[in-house]
């Protein structure tokens, strides 16, 4: 499992604009990072380029477990979780199929999936056609799959935008339990967290 997420001399292009250059960090199990900056400065692209999706113009990412160096590749299908703004789900499909799908995918177990519906308060929509759900709704059914399948790195690119105040609360909640847990996050946000989390802000 991922203990350490390290990145080093990290530079990140978008064709031929440099959107950050010399950018070091490390996030530790228990542990939350904050990226933030501008619009454009390049803080959903790092989140991609530590899921593997974008090569670095320079420097390097690594993850690190309690035994030491991880293969990246391995790390990354096995220990991550890539949480975009773009929820990726299918519209035309229901919402229980859709969740069950992601989650099964990932690794999930139907009772991982029966504890996700419970945590995000999901089962007055899962007879519903995607596209029939609110933003909000659309945002809890893909954060469901967090805690149907339990991995380490949580990498999350606005995740609370389109919740309403409760539901920002138990998010919260359940960001607690998996810092507490030893898990890992990294987040793109513009509002502060609802956690404990150092900040890094991107910028040219």
């Amino acid at each position: 499992m991922i203990a350490e997420v390290l990145a080093h001399d990290l530079a990140l292009t978008r064709g031929e604009r440099r959107l950050f250059s010399g950018l070091s960090f490390v996030v530790r199990a228990g542990e939350a990072l904050a990226l933030t900056g501008a619009n454009g400065a390049g803080k959903t692209s790092l989140l991609r380029a530590i899921a593997g999706f974008l090569a670095p113009a320079a420097g390097a990412i690594t993850f690190h477990g309690e035994a030491g160096l991880l293969e990246s590749e391995d790390a990354r299908r096995a220990h991550v979780h890539l949480l975009g703004h773009q929820d990726g789900l299918k519209s035309g499909r229901r919402a229980g199929d859709e969740l069950s799908f992601l989650s099964l995918w990932t690794g999930a177990d139907r009772a991982g999936i029966e504890a996700a519906v419970e945590a995000l308060e999901l089962r007055r929509v899962l007879s519903l056609e995607v596209r029939k759900l609110s933003a909000g709704q659309r945002r809890r059914l893909a954060l469901a799959r967090l805690i149907a399948s339990p991995r380490a790195l949580w990498l999350l690119d606005e995740p609370l935008a389109p919740l309403d105040t409760r539901h920002r609360a138990g998010f919260g909640a359940l960001m607690r339990r998996h810092l507490e847990a030893g898990g890992l996050i990294v987040a793109a946000v513009h509002d502060p967290l609802p956690v404990e989390a150092r900040v890094v802000e991107l910028s040219p």
